[in-house]
């Protein structure tokens, strides 16, 4: 099947995630809600696709899911459904309908909780007797908050079966995601607490103009890879053979991901117990730089890539020099313009992150369609101009330049 979009020589993951959501955008295939810039998208004919996996050996298999709405429906056409026990399934919109599929069935719905702030995931428990429209609340986000119960590390959860949300995906079985890492960590975690086994089948379900072809070379050892990809129009068999993450790769862990995610600081501590290596980050690098007295990690922008914690960036008051009370005067300002007032912080810390442009400090008017980073010193400014100009942003085309004053 010919693709839909066609992507450059060296593109970057994120460049790849903002062509998939300004194209289901600009061709009418996203659905509510919208846009779906900065999300797992959900698109039209995501039931149909949910289909499919009730065809899948695989979920006949298994007993335990993770999935998607229109894929739902699929699980109960597998001749095994019947043994399975648990379903792990996201919380994304597109997976709704396959959330309420597990829980007709009456199977164990298993959700993971939402930014991991509060554990790892959630068990949904209906009310008894619960009827099909209760059943339909309770596949929703919010039924998600009313009818669970948290699940810890040490809980046995055994998952069978995976199905994820995904930007896009090629028919290899590289898997990119929204941009924040939660799905590669959620199974990382489940490896580490021996909910899942290498030979776990994991699924995706997305629309057919969201399967590219993805350059291996952007995926790292912390990338979930998936098995199988439903469409509206197909089921594609990957036949990948790349690993799938084995743990948590704390080298890639910072203190600041540690205070914001409770559940690592748990696993953490387990794992020294255990023996194994927990050095985080800061450790990880200095340690590089002390033993080997080498450069630090050429990957790091890969690094940040998958960090759920925003940059560490604060916000000044002093724009109009670029430089703020005790800041070197060698700092330099970047003014970066035609921000979607819709746009949030957030999303433009994250995409300077991917891009590796991080700057000391972000001054955010998103009011008046700006913002102004600040750099330590003008080489490394005109490195990030390099990297953002010309990047489609929340659907505009961003106008980067350094800022007019310079200190």
């Amino acid at each position: 099947m010919e693709q839909a979009l066609r992507l450059r020589t060296g593109v970057s993951k994120q460049e790849i995630r903002e062509k998939i959501w300004d194209y289901m955008e600009a061709q009418n295939i996203a659905d509510f809600p919208r846009p779906v810039h900065h999300r797992i998208p959900n698109f039209k004919g995501s039931s149909h696709a949910a289909e499919m996996l009730l065809h899948l050996q695989e979920f006949k298999m298994s007993r335990t899911v993770k999935g998607s709405y229109e894929a739902c429906q699929n699980i109960r056409q597998l001749k095994a459904y019947s043994r399975i026990q648990e379903v792990k399934v996201d919380p994304d919109k597109p997976l709704e309908g396959v959330r309420l599929i597990v829980l007709q069935g009456r199977k164990t719905l298993l959700v993971p909780t939402p930014r991991l702030r509060t554990g790892l995931f959630n068990r949904i428990v209906p009310p008894p007797g619960a009827t099909k429209e209760i059943l339909r609340k309770c596949a929703t986000s919010q039924g998600v908050k009313n009818y669970s119960v948290p699940i810890g590390l040490d809980s046995r959860v055994l998952v069978d079966l995976i199905v994820v949300g995904s930007v896009a995906v090629s028919e290899k079985g590289w898997r990119i995601g929204k941009g924040e890492g939660y799905a590669d960590m959620e199974y990382a975690m489940m490896v580490s607490m021996g909910a899942v086994r290498e030979e776990t089948p994991v699924v995706t379900i997305v629309h057919d103009c969201q399967v590219i072809d993805i350059p291996e070379e952007l995926l790292g050892d912390h990338d979930l890879t998936v098995d199988c990809i439903l469409t509206p129009s197909r089921v594609i068999v990957t036949s990948c053979t790349r690993p799938k993450p084995r743990g948590i790769i704390w080298s890639m862990i910072t203190e600041e991901m540690m205070e914001r995610i409770p559940i690592l600081k748990n696993l953490h501590f387990q794992e020294k117990k255990a023996g194994k290596d927990i050095a985080l980050q800061k450790e990880h690098l200095a340690h590089l730089k002390t033993s080997h007295r080498q450069a630090p990690l050429q990957n790091t922008g890969q690094m940040a890539s998958v960090r759920p914690a925003d940059v560490a960036c604060s916000s000044h008051q002093d724009t109009e020099h670029g430089t703020s009370k005790g800041e070197p005067s060698s700092v330099t300002t970047v003014y970066v313009g035609n921000i979607p007032q819709h746009a949030r912080v957030s999303d433009m810390k994250r995409t300077l992150r991917n891009y590796n442009a991080v700057p000391l400090r972000l001054n955010w008017q998103g009011a008046q369609g700006r913002a102004f980073l600040d750099y330590k010193d003008q080489a490394t400014a005109e490195g990030a101009i390099s990297s953002l100009k010309g990047l489609s942003f929340s659907g505009n085309t961003l106008w980067v330049n350094l800022a007019k004053k310079q200190k």
